[in-house]
């Protein structure tokens, strides 16, 4: 069974919004299929030969749980947005893709898909996995 997904996009990248649009019609289109099995089964079945009311039922249940996975996981992919986001303005230190270490001030957060949240540092996509310390920009701080 596919995970059925809904991308989220924060502060740019309609790109990642088309992508996240093709994952969730493909979701919406294997509940469909789910559903066309379903009835053709029901439309086919031989009248003399019911189909067994316990397969029916576990079968609704099912597709009951894919619904409510679905929703579960846009929840989740929200939330996930909701704490990236709060780290824009913030100073990170990560991990390259060479393993040196960076540092540099958070300017965005976005969901591509199944992926995990991506932060936009300087030029820079970088996981939220690879963040090894957040600091707190504090403007009261600063000497100009």
């Amino acid at each position: 069974m596919t995970s059925p997904t809904s991308g989220i996009s924060g502060t740019g990248g309609t790109s990642a919004a088309g992508a996240a649009d093709d994952k969730k019609s493909k979701s919406l289109g294997d509940k469909d299929t789910f559903l066309k099995l379903l009835v053709a089964q029901l439309k086919y079945q031989d009248p003399s030969k019911p189909a067994d009311s316990t397969q029916f039922l576990a079968q609704t249940a099912q597709f009951t749980q894919v619904e409510k996975l679905d929703s579960l996981i846009d929840t989740i992919r929200s939330q996930q947005l909701i704490g990236a986001s709060s780290l824009v303005g913030r100073t990170v230190t990560y991990m390259d893709e060479f393993g040196a270490h960076q540092t540099g001030v958070i300017t965005a957060a976005k969901l591509n898909g199944d992926s995990e949240p991506m932060l936009r540092v300087g030029n820079t996509d970088v996981q939220l996995s690879k963040v090894m310390e957040v600091q707190t920009t504090d403007a009261t701080t600063r000497t100009p």
